[in-house]
């Protein structure tokens, strides 16, 4: 359903994913795992076309998210870490007009949006403002809106964070109850989480794919943990990250200096180059000094 290749995304200089490959089929429950920081949430971005790649492609249902982002995004609903949800709007309301957004026609609307509020639990407070509601009836809103139009593919991006245990373990049971009717990528640094309702886990360590398997598969000799601890233990998060990439940008520019910078044509052909950085050249005398001497 989901085919990623040799994707990249850097941001100015720091790279942020690294040359990742891997697919999603029907029918399972996939887990991202991951530290903070090692580029989940760019990733789930870019396969939601939120988020133009610096280089690789993702194909949805063998649609380009680029190329053919139309038919790529009919097929994903979305919910981002902060769900974008209008305060000032009544959760009918604003599934109204997601529903709308979508392309939902008048005479399915209503049952659709019937349907999804059953199916998240927020039909009770359905006339209330969001603004009012509790931080997990608000995270029940933003999945509705993501299972509005009934897509193929549902991608939560740490559904569960802020949540209290009770709100945590409804929000887990949905999850798994989304999982029998749709391919589910559930975005998390939790190990608990992706535990509790995932069938396959791909996991990401400094921007890098570090497994890619079953769940059984994963913990066969070892816990969840320890195969965590073993693969992405090391990993850094996005501020080490960044000060490391400035403490090395420094070092670079001192050893550039007192040297001079030079394009010159690339290996790659005309229309690439290269810069180097040669030392200086001590300058000549001019003339007039030689002939007094």
């Amino acid at each position: 359903m989901i085919e990623v290749k040799n994707l990249s995304k850097k941001y100015g200089p720091i790279p942020a994913v690294k040359d990742i490959s891997f697919k999603v089929d029907q029918g399972a429950v996939y887990g991202f795992l991951g530290p903070n920081g090692a580029g989940k949430s760019t990733t789930m971005n870019m396969i939601c076309g939120c988020l133009a790649p610096t280089q690789g492609s993702i194909t949805v249902n063998g649609f380009d998210i680029i190329g053919d982002a139309v038919e790529a995004k009919r097929c994903i609903g979305y919910l981002p870490e902060q769900p974008p949800l209008y305060m000032d709007m009544t959760p009918f309301e604003y599934l109204e007009f997601v529903a709308l957004a979508k392309g939902l026609r008048k005479e399915e609307l209503y049952d659709e949006l019937e349907f999804v509020m059953e199916k998240t639990g927020i039909a009770d407070v359905a006339d209330r403002l969001i603004r009012n509601l509790s931080k997990g009836y608000k995270q029940r809103v933003g999945i509705a809106q993501a299972i509005v139009g009934d897509p193929d593919i549902i991608i939560l991006d740490e559904p569960t964070v802020g949540l209290d245990p009770l709100q945590i373990i409804e929000i887990r049971s949905l999850i798994k109850e989304l999982g029998e009717e749709h391919t589910v990528i559930l975005s998390s640094h939790i190990l608990q989480e992706i535990e509790a309702v995932c069938d396959h886990v791909i996991m990401i360590s400094k921007g890098r794919i570090v497994a890619d398997e079953s769940f059984e598969a994963l913990t066969k000799n070892e816990t969840l943990e320890e195969a965590f601890v073993r693969l992405a233990g090391e990993s850094l998060d996005a501020g080490a990250a960044y000060a490391m990439e400035r403490s090395s940008d420094k070092e670079e520019k001192l050893s550039r200096k007192g040297k001079k910078r030079v394009i010159t044509e690339s290996e790659k052909g005309a229309a690439y180059y290269e810069e180097i950085f040669v030392d200086e050249e001590p300058e000549a005398d001019d003339e007039e000094t030689e002939d007094e001497e």
